[in-house]
């Protein structure tokens, strides 16, 4: 395992020092959010490590990415003086979110990792051997309440998983040629909604809209076919500017780290509303993400190969070197009334055809500017066997079956459903994972 903490993390934490998320927080109930980075049960109060000097290296030494300014107590330097009891902070909160921290750039990302790993490691003492410090730096995860960690500009949502391309395309068009051609040469996306994304545990209101006619009128009322869809997505750190696309092989430098993300879709009114400009309504009103961001240097070790893509991409997306990570996805579906979850699927990152870095490229070989905090969300990640199929669209085969959880069954989301999404990587000794992203269905109020 190498590296350990002087915070005891149990086993099967998704958090150990290796993994380091960044994530953004409130202490108390009305207290203002601050930046912090999951260390086992507890959070690390970046804004508190930071006021305390933390960060010296050349890059983050007096940055304000993390800290409000500090104002220096009158006795510095004199006898018994110590810097954790007497720095005061100016009346300028903390950091809302990690945006001015993601548009730093890898060295600053880099340097950052390092310092709160020596800082938490169980050969420091500077946090470890003070009682009053520890007090203030780290707070039980349980206590806090999590918020979303980056101000989203701009949310994509890609198309890039070929099991799931197949089964959405076999289900509407027939088996004979279920995946369109153009899919093979570009990475598809649609242009989502920024602001109906939510932290994990937020509740979701079933949508109204229109389906497809019975007779005469298009149905109009709350949703008949809700459903999840097992994503994650990348947060781009250093943006680009108008008309200057990225290179598609110094991508990774663009991408902080990656969330789980639940694309929460009404099957009804997409099917509707999708052509010719493709999904609206069907997919504006929710989408969720979990609150922690793991970073593209701790999933590293997990770095696999991405899928043997055939045609060879265009130039523009050819990769050096084009990898996936080994990320274990799982979805439970707790019912309405019922205190236990059910395992409905299991897949994994590295089933997904093209690579975040190949979307990431792809979205901006026109010009177009992505900006600090833009989310990129995958698209479903379905696997090749039916047990791994990324929603419910796809494990009912459009409502033609049902799927069984336990004692009832389901089709689509009935109200009252939580859908739970985890995602975790497994090292020798140690996780690294997502925690998770969950969120609950409530009725339509009409």
């Amino acid at each position: 395992m190498g590296l350990k903490s002087f915070v005891e993390v149990h086993p099967d934490s998704h958090f150990p020092i290796q993994n380091l998320p960044y994530g953004v927080f409130r202490p108390q109930p009305g207290s203002d959010p601050r930046p912090g980075v999951a260390i086992g049960d507890y959070v690390l109060d970046l804004s508190v490590i930071s006021a305390h000097g933390t960060f010296d290296g050349p890059i983050l030494k007096g940055s304000d990415c993390f800290n409000q300014p500090l104002e220096l107590d009158v006795n510095l330097g004199k006898p018994g003086f110590r810097p954790d009891m007497h720095l005061r902070p100016l009346d300028v909160p903390p950091e809302p979110n990690l945006n001015k921290f993601l548009a730093m750039g890898r060295p600053a990302w880099k340097e950052a990792r390092a310092s709160i790993q020596n800082l938490l490691s169980s050969t420091e003492p500077k946090l470890r051997d003070n009682a009053s410090l520890r007090q203030i730096a780290l707070a039980p995860v349980g206590q806090v309440e999590m918020l979303l960690p980056i101000a989203i500009g701009d949310y994509t949502d890609f198309f890039s998983s070929m099991h799931h391309a197949k089964n959405c395309g076999t289900i509407f068009r027939g088996p004979e040629n279920p995946i369109p051609a153009n899919w093979f040469h570009i990475p598809i996306a649609y242009h989502g909604r920024a602001s109906s994304v939510v932290i994990s545990g937020t509740d979701i209101v079933r949508p109204r809209g229109q389906g497809h006619p019975h007779g005469g009128s298009p149905y109009f009322g709350p949703s008949v076919k809700l459903d999840f869809e097992l994503e994650m997505a990348a947060i781009v750190g250093p943006g680009n500017e108008l008309g200057k696309p990225i290179d598609v092989n110094k991508a990774a430098d663009h991408i902080f780290g990656l969330v789980l993300m639940n694309d929460w879709s009404a099957r009804d009114i997409q099917a509707w509303e999708y052509v010719p400009l493709g999904p609206f309504l069907g997919k504006s009103f929710g989408t969720t993400v979990s609150p922690w961001i793991v970073t593209l240097d701790a999933l590293e070790p997990f770095a696999c190969d991405a899928p043997k893509q055939d045609p060879q991409p265009l130039p523009y997306l050819a990769e050096k070197i084009s990898k996936n990570y080994d990320i274990s996805l799982e979805v439970r579906i707790k019912p309405t009334g019922e205190e236990n979850s059910h395992v409905v699927t299991k897949s994994n990152f590295k089933h997904l055809y093209w690579t975040v870095t190949q979307q990431l490229a792809h979205h901006t070989i026109n010009g177009c500017n992505l900006r600090p905090g833009d989310l990129l969300g995958t698209g479903t990640i379905s696997g090749p066997e039916p047990e791994s199929y990324g929603c419910l669209l796809e494990l009912t085969w459009n409502g033609q079956k049902q799927l069984s959880l336990g004692g009832t069954t389901r089709k689509f989301l009935e109200d009252g459903d939580e859908v739970v999404i985890t995602g975790c990587s497994k090292g020798n000794g140690y996780n690294v994972g997502f925690g998770t992203c969950s969120g609950k269905i409530l009725p339509s109020p009409i």
